[in-house]
């Protein structure tokens, strides 16, 4: 992995000053020719005369606030001048638009300026986005710890769940219940973070068997 590279083009990305849960270790993949996703159930497709590279970030959360084990993505599209050309962001099972038309959201020549959802972690160039979905604070309070843990297809078969998992979890989370302040402030990423989606892939079931002993422990 290009460490240089994938966070030079790393989008600046604004929590709620609330928000109880950043992201634990982001896996890089970067496409010089169109493909699947190795993490996220689409193609990663565009014209290779425009676009030098998409660099796919899949970043792993412990916890989102319903749930044990979160995976959100960005995908930043990189003309061959270097600049940025596109980017794409997860919301909620699809994605999202990230640049706006103006290009009003790059900062710093080459960070894309994104929003993520105060504890479900969807992200949007626009934070006023969030406040248009009808759970918008009943899943950071009354619904906390809902969903227990969660098994997604990108991990399917790496791990599993059962009522006593799911209990435990549910019962953690509601302890970090919260309401959304709707002011953002930028989060800073150390480079220890940064990995290629084949080392996260192989951590992850790693890291949820730790966070369920850590909680079990007490």
């Amino acid at each position: 992995m290009d460490l240089k590279l994938v966070k030079k083009y790393f989008p600046n990305i604004y929590f709620d000053e609330n928000e109880p849960f950043y992201p634990r270790r982001i896996g890089c993949t970067v496409f010089t020719r169109p493909g699947p996703s190795p993490s996220f159930r689409r193609e990663i497709m565009f014209n290779t005369d425009e676009i030098k590279y998409v660099i796919e970030y899949a970043m792993y959360w412990d916890f989102d606030i319903q749930h044990l084990y979160e995976l959100e993505h960005v995908w930043v599209y990189v003309a061959h001048n270097g600049q940025v050309a596109d980017c794409e962001a997860s919301f909620h099972g699809r994605y999202l638009k990230g640049l706006l038309k103006d290009r009003s959201n790059i900062e710093d020549e080459t960070h894309v300026k994104l929003y993520s959802q105060p504890g479900k972690h969807a992200f949007s160039p626009i934070a006023q986005v969030f406040e248009l979905l009808p759970d918008f604070e009943t899943a950071t309070f009354e619904n906390a710890g809902n969903n227990g843990l969660l098994i997604t297809s990108a991990l399917e078969g790496r791990y599993s769940t059962n009522d006593e998992i799911n209990g435990i979890v549910s019962r953690y989370l509601k302890k970090f219940r919260f309401r959304p302040s709707m002011k953002y402030e930028r989060y800073e990423f150390g480079d220890d973070v940064f990995t290629d989606w084949e080392t996260l892939y192989e951590e992850i079931p790693k890291f949820i068997q730790l966070k369920l002993d850590e909680i079990r422990n007490g």
